[in-house]
């Protein structure tokens, strides 16, 4: 694969590139994206040859016959994660924001807590505020520049109104692959307050290498009876707009009710998604992502390097993700100044830490997930547009 290829993705109707100068005022003719959290890179050929043999068909009506496609997820989750489950346990929902959507529709009511760690992934908090659920925010220690769980702190600012906890496992945005130990933590805080708990983990494969993810269901706690999993294809293999992720639920009970939902709602997942996640999730789809997170770890090599140069920001250690989670702090510049010089001077389009919780509002994340030459750029821009703090 030829991860340093530019593909020019502007009016193609992506919602990185197209939507940069509404939302950002920078031009696509100059700017670079560094926000929507998909790569700038085509999935491996066996993707595309899926896609191909459809087009070549010619028909696209309703997909039916299943099995294939539940059986590489589970091969996958066995072979990249050694997690064993089982195709009942496997529900396909559009995308993972409404799978968690799903989650909080079905196991929650109106004016309930619902507990994020943050700063965490903000579309989060859309779909906790739309839903009209209260947002209770555990802050995440910051421990010398590495997010750590604080359950005793956490402990005494729960209500008891709180119904559900979601874990973003690997962490968006600090990058964080939690040890046993935290996730062992997680399970006795969702225990110790009744807590129904949703392990957001899209980004399970996007670890680094010498990191090791570890799925949620795999901890010994107990906590199967109140766990609901969420993954998907999508982040890893840049197929985001395909809508399909995947909710996996061991438990008997908790599955009735999600299945109960989804057919009260008229569910039912796109044959496009299907077959290009089960063409995915197949050794050629591993070697790809091997290829892929080496490449990005070059990347991360590269703009950690600059970050380092500019005085009074710090870039988060990255265990997992393609996201680096930038902190301005230490400039001492109040945070539309820091952003001001990034999104006006360098011309470099971000996700803004404030959108992100508690915690977040001196960050703001990169996408780093673009070709090398694209990352030299934008490490030029910012270097020129902070030179007088080197």
């Amino acid at each position: 694969m030829n991860f340093d290829e530019i593909i020019d993705r502007r009016n193609t109707h992506s919602s990185k590139w197209d939507n940069m100068e509404q939302l950002y005022g920078i031009s696509q003719d100059d700017g670079i994206a560094m926000w929507v959290a998909d790569t700038d890179f085509r999935p491996p050929a066996c993707v595309q040859n899926a896609v191909e043999k459809m087009h070549g068909h010619g028909i696209y009506g309703y997909y039916g016959d299943d099995r294939s496609y539940y059986e590489a997820i589970c091969w996958w989750m066995k072979t990249r994660h050694n997690w064993e489950i089982d195709p009942t346990w496997i529900f396909s929902t559009h995308g993972l924001v409404n799978g968690m959507a799903m989650c909080v529709d079905c196991y929650t009511q109106p004016g309930d807590g619902v507990i994020l760690m943050t700063p965490v992934y903000h579309s989060f908090f859309r779909v906790l505020k739309a839903s009209g659920r209260e947002v209770v925010e555990c802050p995440l220690a910051n421990n010398a520049g590495r997010y750590e769980m604080d359950f005793e702190t956490w402990d005494t600012q729960l209500t008891g109104n709180e119904k559900m906890l979601v874990l973003c496992s690997p962490h968006n945005p600090g990058g964080r692959v939690w040890s046993r130990d935290e996730l062992r933590g997680v399970a006795a805080f969702a225990k110790r307050h009744d807590l129904v708990l949703v392990s957001d983990e899209i980004h399970h494969d996007l670890t680094f290498p010498g990191q090791t993810h570890i799925p949620m269901t795999e901890i010994d706690g107990g906590i199967t009876d109140r766990l609901i999993m969420m993954t998907a294809s999508t982040k890893t293999f840049n197929i985001a707009g395909a809508h399909t992720g995947n909710v996996i639920i061991p438990d008997p009970h908790l599955r009735a009710q999600f299945g109960q939902r989804m057919t009260a709602l008229g569910l039912s997942p796109n044959r496009f998604g299907l077959l290009m996640a089960e063409a995915a999730y197949s050794p050629e789809g591993a070697n790809w992502v091997d290829e892929l997170m080496a490449y990005i770890e070059g990347n991360k090599i590269l703009f950690d390097a600059t970050i380092a140069e500019i005085k009074g920001v710090t870039s988060m250690p990255l265990d997992a993700t393609y996201l680096a989670w930038v902190d301005f702090s230490g400039t001492g510049m109040a945070r539309h100044e820091f952003t001001e010089r990034v999104e006006k001077d360098a011309r470099i389009a971000v996700n803004h830490g404030t959108t992100f919780g508690a915690g977040g509002a001196s960050y703001l994340r990169f996408n780093i997930a673009t070709p090398r030459s694209r990352i030299q750029e934008a490490c030029t821009r910012l270097r020129a547009a902070f030179r007088d703090l080197q």
